[in-house]
């Protein structure tokens, strides 16, 4: 044997042994009812040190396969490798491990051996960006990339190894193990298992011995570059003609059903094409998932440090000053501070974390002044990462159509609710839907959740499915009162100050957490300054008009809410006794027999 390849066998031997690979070695060979054929292991140990064969032999790796009481034709192990650790040990194990991985499983075992990285060197040589030029899919070794999971397939079968014979009785290749194959990453299906293999020494026809195929989970799943999302915030509003590039990637069997849609995640794996017809699709067979985890900011600007020094003496001028001069650079300050308040709690109301239990404020605005509003709230959702505005072309929920890798199974499709989970989905003017989706928007909100329906008949399945998603997002949205009361009819009776929402069903109001009544234009005073902000905004985008949005820019109130939205907040006797205050005042008002009106169990909870 060449002595640079028995040096690196026996360092990885020496690393199974400090790692405890060898004990997962031992604890593996139990699924296999504690026996392994004697061919899986041809690593030469006799050549190595006496202390770790006698090791491999007590623990009973090295067995005949007679003994099992099931037959295999491959036996599958999964081996976590630290790059790091093998380098020091040799470095050129550790290079041929990132760079040649399917070469260096033959080090650690002959057939099926699996090696996960648990890291990748922190170098832009190692990261495959689908945002990056140029895409280096071609090299069969590690990289990293992270994304944002938008389809997930239904879970189904593939080949991970199986047995061919030789058809020739005479041949000695008809009986034994000489024909193994075993699936690699990248390779189809027809890599595997085939009809027109031949046998290399008599060059006839080969056949699989079916009792020795062995089958694994596969699941396709669809991600894309978190850098994608500024295509659904403010930045793009004015470019609507743009293409989102999806990358599928593929999970394999303890891999599957490992990852939610919606959710950010960094996978590492090796890139391959796959045929899929006519075209040729870059894909990444995955070999290790971590959930993405954000870094909380520790700081906030200067300024604010001031602002909240200067006002520290009270527990209400911070947050008046805040929503005061919020959004100077769409509104002058001073207008709207109802609802910029309101908009600031929203967002720092939002959760990074993937946790079902977790608050949302969801917003509707009614409002005479569409166009102010809804430039205020698309400055707003461009605050926090996971902010989207919905397409009016798409759905706002999770749909289902079938697999477009050719497997005619189910796809579920993400949606504007999911790639804004953890955030904020604007959904524009609501009177701009139609009934149905009104009222399955007011089942998410109050069940925060989304079923889909998959008929087994359509897509391959044997019984009809129900998959039941978790919504973890603030939805907001505004309805146009003018326009809207154009189409119904006012009531004659209505109070001072009050406004017809009849057009909306009361259910549907009651499941957004806040509804808001922007009637501050009414005033001279005010539609003056907005006016004149209005007409500089046309005239020079770029302007700063108020000496206010220098001192705060917008990413000083991005590290703001970033900043408060993880603080561990606790409930105060004063405050509690606000609450309490203003809920028996509300109440009182609210269950008047005349005009009052009963307080929504959405209410409630936001209290």
């Amino acid at each position: 044997m060449n002595p640079e390849l028995l040096k690196m066998k026996e360092v990885a031997l020496i690393y199974l042994d400090r790692s405890g690979g060898l004990q997962k070695l031992v604890d593996d060979c139990k699924h296999y009812n504690g026996t392994v054929d004697s061919v899986i292991f041809s690593m030469h140990i006799d050549k190595l040190s006496k202390h770790y064969f006698k090791f491999m032999c007590s623990e009973r790796l090295l067995c005949s396969s007679t003994d099992s009481k099931q037959s295999y034709a491959v036996y599958r192990f999964i081996i976590s490798v630290n790059p790091s650790d093998i380098t020091e040990l040799d470095a050129a194990l550790g290079n041929q491990i990132l760079h040649e991985p399917l070469k260096a499983a033959q080090i650690f075992q002959s057939i099926s051996i699996v090696l996960k990285p648990t890291h990748l060197p922190s170098l832009p040589s190692y990261v495959l960006s689908l945002c990056e030029f140029p895409f280096n899919y071609m090299s069969q070794r590690f990289y990293v990339s992270e994304g944002i999971v938008i389809a997930m397939g239904m879970v189904t079968k593939y080949t991970q190894g199986a047995r061919f014979l030789c058809s020739e009785d005479s041949c000695p290749f008809s009986e034994g193990f000489k024909y193994i194959r075993v699936h690699l990453p990248g390779a189809t299906e027809s890599a595997t298992v085939r009809n027109d293999f031949v046998c290399s020494l008599c060059t006839s026809p080969l056949h699989e011995d079916m009792k020795f195929r062995v089958l694994g989970d596969k699941q396709l799943v669809e991600m894309i570059d978190a850098k994608v999302l500024r295509a659904f915030q403010t930045y793009f509003n004015n470019k609507p003609h743009f293409r989102i590039q999806s990358f599928t990637v593929f999970l394999r069997d303890e891999l599957s059903n490992k990852v939610k849609i919606g959710n950010r995640y960094r996978f590492i794996g090796i890139p391959a094409c796959i045929q899929n017809g006519p075209q040729t699709t870059v894909c990444l067979e995955v070999n290790s998932i971590q959930l993405y985890t954000p870094k909380d900011p520790s700081h906030i600007s200067d300024n604010f440090k001031y602002l909240l020094s200067l006002t520290s003496n009270s527990c209400w001028r911070f947050s008046a000053i805040l929503a005061n001069i919020f959004a100077s650079q769409v509104v002058p300050p001073g207008t709207y501070n109802t609802l910029k308040l309101s908009m600031l709690l929203s967002l720092v109301q939002t959760c990074d974390e993937d946790t079902e239990t977790a608050g949302y404020l969801d917003l509707l605005i009614a409002t005479s002044d569409t166009l102010i509003v809804d430039r205020l709230l698309n400055y707003s959702i461009c605050l926090v990462p996971r902010g989207i505005r919905h397409p009016p072309s798409s759905n706002i929920f999770p749909t289902v159509c079938k697999d477009k890798h050719g497997t005619g199974t189910a796809s579920i499709q993400a949606c504007s609710a999911l790639l804004a989970k953890g955030g904020v989905c604007f959904i524009g003017e609501l009177s701009s839907y139609k009934k149905d989706k009104l009222e399955l928007l007011q089942s998410v909100l109050e069940s925060r959740t989304s079923t889909i329906f998959i008929p087994g008949k359509k897509y391959g399945e044997d019984a009809d499915q129900q998959v039941t998603l978790p919504i973890q997002t603030s939805f907001w949205s505004f309805v146009d009162v003018d326009s809207s009361s154009k189409k119904h009819i006012q009531k004659d009776n209505s109070l001072i100050g009050q406004m017809d929402l009849s057009f909306i069903s009361a259910n549907l109001i009651d499941a957004f957490g806040l509804l808001i009544y922007c009637s501050e234009l009414n005033s001279c005073q005010l539609a003056l300054p907005l006016m004149h902000h209005i007409l500089k905004k046309a005239i020079d985008p770029e302007e700063a008009l108020y000496t206010v949005s220098e001192e705060f820019r917008t990413q000083d109130y991005e590290e703001l809410i970033a900043f408060a939205k993880n603080l561990q907040v606790e409930l105060g006797p004063e405050a509690e006794k606000l609450i309490h205050g203003y809920y028996l005042a509300s109440r009182r008002v609210r269950t008047d027999s005349i005009h009052g009106s009963t307080l929504s169990a959405s209410a409630l909870k936001i209290l």
